[in-house]
């Protein structure tokens, strides 16, 4: 039986009422039919497919595995990140709003061209890609400890066609230090184990933990090291930008001026919680 747009619409709300608020519910109804037609959302409002049998098998697969909590950006394997598309699955995390205010800041501090930039922990890519993508003449290095991390991150650096050198690193050990970086850029761990409890079952079920957690005697580690690779690796007046907890800003902010960093301030995302730091390299 073909079906129309309307039921197809009325068809995924009533699967989910019992799981979603119906904000949510709404978002998903666009993402899904975008997926399953390959069309803008209002270009199938407007021009409604032919909903076959298939078709509407595959929503209802899709359906299925959301009344299991699992992200849909995990599902249909892809997510928007600053106008960008991006390729995602449970080897990285799904990008966040908050990180994009992250690219933004970088952005709009950072004019110059031929800048050389590095993203340590970069999980799909995202920062990496979208500052190769919007900085004039830029050199972008990424590293990530993960290997198929760097897999996901290699093939959206291709997809948004980026020439980014990607490089399996474990921070807290050794690192490479033949190059020399204007701007270093970080959104490391910084969940902590005791916050587990206040998170959604999407993202403990689903997201990779070691790119989220750490433990609550040292919450810090992953700032602390960073600021150290920073001071070795970043150009004189080289710039160094975190994402941070948002309970962690001055703790954070007290870490980077007792190394010596100048300039160190903190930014707000658009909720007004503490959110990024931006700290420069003494001269």
């Amino acid at each position: 039986m073909k079906l129309t747009m309307r039921k197809v619409v009325s068809h995924i709300k009533e699967s989910l009422k019992a799981y979603y608020p119906e904000s949510e519910i709404s978002g998903f109804t666009r993402i899904i039919i975008e997926y399953i037609t390959k069309k803008p959302y209002p270009q199938v409002c407007v021009d409604p497919p032919v909903f076959t049998p298939e078709l509407h098998a595959r929503i209802d697969i899709i359906l299925n595995r959301l009344k299991k909590y699992e992200p849909v950006q995990y599902i249909i394997e892809e997510t928007e990140f600053f106008g960008l598309l991006f390729f995602v699955n449970q080897s990285v995390l799904i990008p966040r709003p908050e990180t994009e205010e992250l690219v933004e800041l970088i952005l709009k501090e950072n004019k110059k061209s031929g800048l050389s930039l590095l993203d340590i922990g970069t999980g799909s890519g995202a920062i990496a890609v979208a500052l190769a993508k919007n900085m004039a003449g830029a050199s972008v290095s990424a590293w990530d400890i993960s290997s198929k991390a760097l897999d996901m991150a290699v093939l959206n650096s291709k997809a948004n066609s980026t020439d980014i050198s990607f490089g399996r690193v474990d921070v807290l050990g050794d690192y490479p230090a033949d190059k020399k970086y204007d701007i270093i850029v970080s959104n490391p761990p910084y969940v902590l184990e005791s916050e587990k409890e206040q998170m959604e079952q999407n993202v403990l079920e689903y997201e990779p933990h070691a790119a989220l957690f750490v433990p609550d005697n040292n919450a810090l580690l992953f700032y602390e090291r960073i600021a150290d690779i920073a001071l070795n690796l970043l150009t004189p007046a080289g710039r160094l930008y975190f994402e941070i907890n948002q309970a962690k800003g001055a703790e954070t902010v007290k870490i980077l001026e007792k190394k010596g960093f100048a300039e160190v301030t903190l930014f707000q995302d658009l909720s007004k919680k503490d959110r990024m730091i931006r700290a420069e390299l003494k001269q």
